[in-house]
C-alpha cells in the first residue's frame, strides 16, 4: 500500500476539491491513460487494487505508471466516543483527485489489452473515468 515515509505534520485539514486539474492532466509517460472525470479522494487501497488488476490482466507485460500518490492523512474518531476531546488519529491515506487528473498510464501493450485492463481498473475507482490514447 502506498503511503508517505514521513510528513511534516501528522494531521491535515480536509481542504477543497472544486475546479479542474491544471497539473497532471496530460499523458506524459505512456501511450494509454485513465483520466478522472470528477473530483474525489482515492484511497491507497483503491490505487493498489487498480494497479493489481491492470498488471494481472496485462500478464506483467508493458510498463505501468501510477500518476497519483496518497499523501493526505484521513483521521477517524474511535466508535462510541463523546463530542470534543480533539481530532481523531490518522487511519488511512488518500490522494486528492480533481477532474481531469491522469490516474494511470500504460506503454508496451496493444490497444485492446490496454483498454480492457484500464476498464477493469476503472471499476475499482469510486468515480467516473475515461480512457485516453496519446
Amino acid at each position: 500500500m502506498l503511503s508517505p515515509k514521513r510528513t511534516k505534520y501528522r494531521k491535515q485539514s480536509r481542504g477543497r476539491m472544486s475546479g479542474k486539474a491544471t497539473r497532471g492532466n496530460k499523458i506524459a509517460f505512456g501511450d494509454f491513460a485513465l483520466q478522472a472525470l470528477e473530483p474525489c479522494w482515492i484511497t491507497s487501497r483503491q490505487i493498489e487494487a487498480g494497479r493489481r488488476a491492470m498488471t494481472r490482466y496485462a500478464r506483467r507485460g508493458g510498463k505501468l505508471w501510477i500518476r497519483i500518490f496518497p499523501d493526505k492523512p484521513v483521521t477517524q474518531r474511535a466508535a462510541d466516543t463523546r463530542m470534543g476531546s480533539g481530532k481523531g488519529s490518522p487511519e488511512y491515506w488518500v490522494a486528492v483527485v480533481k477532474a481531469g487528473k491522469i490516474l494511470y498510464e500504460m506503454k508496451g501493450v496493444s490497444l485492446g489489452v490496454a483498454k480492457a485492463s484500464m476498464r477493469i481498473a476503472a471499476h475499482k475507482m469510486p468515480i467516473k473515468t475515461q480512457f485516453l490514447i496519446r
